[in-house]
């Protein structure tokens, strides 16, 4: 089991967009896939019962459970694992990033965002864990100034994935139907975008070694189906 968590210290990067997405793009390619959502605010689980389908698992874990949590599902078959983290340097989001095989750190194509990415990046890099960038939320006319920049900026922090994301009106509508851009609109660029950042992101993972992902530490401890979707995934926290 891989886990990914998409983590950023300001709100607006498009995180909870993204995590349903590229859960929906790893499970139209065959992963069985569980989303845990963390945002207090729980985007992802009011998406979820949009949805109204069981194929993706998404559920609200409560911190001190989550280690447990991610031990059952493993056990459960589940072999992708996506967080949702809330925009803010605070304990939940720094859990996600321990809990994580690989921190994706959104962000948009301006300067707030740039500076919020580099101080996320010294938090994942703190915690030992491997990270990498995304790009959203960029124009879809065309890759200006403005989005080299940023786009090299965060190369320089340490990579990048492909595809830069665009702003698209798939994005904002799969969403409100409790979809992901690949199923609302199957052939369009929004869904080709998100096909091609999960095998980014499948690519990334491979790199990292088994050793790294299994000596993944805990954090610290506080207080209706379509035909042929496969089954869910059991619940988290009944299972821990």
């Amino acid at each position: 089991m891989r886990t990914i968590a998409f983590v950023t210290q300001k709100g607006g990067a498009g995180k909870s967009t993204l995590a349903s997405n590229i859960a929906v793009a790893a499970s139209e390619a065959g992963e069985k896939v569980f989303i845990i959502d963390l945002d207090p605010l729980q985007s992802l689980v009011k998406w979820s019962k949009v949805r109204g389908e069981s194929d993706i698992a998404v559920e609200h874990v409560p911190l001190a459970k989550l280690p447990r949590a991610l031990e059952a599902l493993e056990k459960k078959g589940v072999t992708l694992v996506v967080i949702d983290a809330p925009g803010q340097d605070s304990e939940v989001s720094c859990a996600a990033i321990h809990a994580a095989d690989l921190c994706i750190v959104p962000a948009r194509p301006n300067v707030f965002d740039l500076w919020a990415s580099e101080a996320t990046r010294v938090r994942v890099k703190e915690a030992g864990k491997e990270y990498v960038f995304l790009l959203n939320q960029c124009p879809p006319a065309q890759q200006n100034a403005r989005v080299e920049q940023g786009a090299k900026a965060l190369q320089a922090m340490g990579g990048l994935l492909a595809p830069l994301v665009s702003a698209r009106v798939d994005y904002q509508e799969a969403a409100r139907h409790g979809l992901g851009a690949a199923e609302l609109n199957p052939y369009g660029v929004a869904a080709a975008e998100m096909q091609e950042l999960w095998a980014s992101v499948k690519r990334r993972l491979k790199k990292i070694p088994a050793a790294r992902v299994e000596a993944r530490p805990a954090p610290a401890k506080t207080e209706s189906a379509r035909p042929g979707r496969p089954k869910p995934a059991a619940k988290a926290a009944k299972a821990a």
